[in-house]
């Protein structure tokens, strides 16, 4: 779970002084905040949220912590007031974005500065926070086609067209998670999943199913544009960490290029111009 530490000092990693209350070190506390850190940020947090948090649990237990936020990896250095230094680094996970994760252990924080829980309590917390099930994926698909559907209507589209679209982001998406689940690179599942969509949704054109097929086409790939990214790099930039900002804002234009090539070629197998 944890990430390899480097220690100045190798010490005792907890010390119990009494039957509920304990004292921690450099390295135990690094190798938690580590952890706690690296969950919270592949799972969409921005960068201003990670530290607080981070400090927040650091000054706790009076300790002070230092983080490099890079695009790939946490860089974090915890001291103490005898002079104890360890600094760990955590490579970040490719996870999908997972607001409830982020909730959760921000909450945990809290809980710790203020009802003082040891760190063998919340790493307890932390593993049921990052094992407990999520929403079904048919669930997740059909709401996600939902909403990529009242697109549709948002641009003028026609009910068979939203219906038509319905069915192209469930196509789409069933196309990504398969591959995500099958270790493929993003982009190529990107680029594949957009494809699928335009392909199904082309049948409202070719079949002249309802009176907006270039609606229908226009937004089945809207599900696949990389909102939260572009909002975390909007917001890591107001906060001054531009590096983050730049690797989020390129991710994102990356995951929007995929997504045109995608639409590009559905659009030129099947032979259609809405242009």
């Amino acid at each position: 779970m944890y990430p390899e530490i480097h220690s100045k000092h190798l010490n005792t990693a907890m010390k119990m002084t009494t039957s509920t209350t304990y004292k921690y070190d450099c390295q135990s506390m690094a190798k938690f905040l580590s952890a706690y850190a690296g969950i919270l940020f592949s799972s969409g947090s921005t960068c201003i949220r990670l530290e607080k948090n981070v400090t927040r649990i650091a000054e706790t237990f009076n300790m002070h912590s230092v983080l490099s936020i890079f695009p790939r990896h946490i860089h974090l250095t915890v001291s103490d007031s005898g002079g104890e230094v360890t600094t760990a680094v955590v490579n970040i996970a490719t996870k999908p974005v997972n607001f409830t994760i982020i909730t959760r252990l921000s909450s945990l924080s809290w809980d710790i500065a203020d009802h003082r829980i040891s760190l063998h309590d919340a790493e307890d917390k932390i593993s049921e926070i990052s094992s407990r099930p999520q929403i079904g994926i048919w669930s997740k698909t059909a709401l996600i086609a939902a909403a990529n559907a009242s697109f549709c209507r948002l641009f003028q589209g026609d009910a068979t067209a939203m219906l038509t679209v319905f069915i192209a982001t469930v196509g789409g998406l069933v196309i990504r998670q398969t591959l995500s689940s099958r270790n493929f690179d993003f982009r190529v599942a990107t680029i594949l999943s957009a494809f699928t969509a335009v392909v199904i949704a082309s049948a409202d054109h070719i079949f002249s199913l309802s009176t907006t097929p270039d609606t229908a086409i226009a937004t089945s790939v809207l599900y696949l544009i990389p909102g939260i990214p572009l909002i975390n790099s909007f917001c890591d930039m107001l906060d001054g960490r531009y590096i983050c900002a730049f690797g989020r804002l390129m991710h994102a234009i990356v995951l929007t290029a995929c997504m045109s090539i995608g639409l590009y070629l559905g659009i030129s197998a099947m032979r259609i111009s809405i242009f």
